[in-house]
């Protein structure tokens, strides 16, 4: 993969977790809102969970490709 194809790759990641946190504001906004039935809060709820364990794999993700642990415990960004 070349510099350019991970830049992009990059690039793409963080619009997905931009959406992906829009997603959350308005699951939130859901939640806040008087008029919703205990049912439909938890549906609400769960796909929130949801959404919010898939944002925090993908932070992981980029995370993993950004360090590289070194043999003598330093790491190191990659660029």
């Amino acid at each position: 993969m070349g510099k350019e194809e991970k830049e992009e790759k990059e690039q793409q990641e963080a619009f997905s977790l931009e959406k992906a946190f829009e997603q959350l504001e308005e699951t939130i906004e859901q939640l806040e809102q008087e008029d919703v039935s205990l049912e439909e809060s938890f549906e609400i709820y769960q796909s929130g969970m949801k959404l919010l364990k898939k944002c925090n794999e993908s932070i992981d993700r980029v995370e993993k490709q950004v360090l590289v642990l070194q043999e003598d415990g330093t790491t190191y960004e990659l660029s």
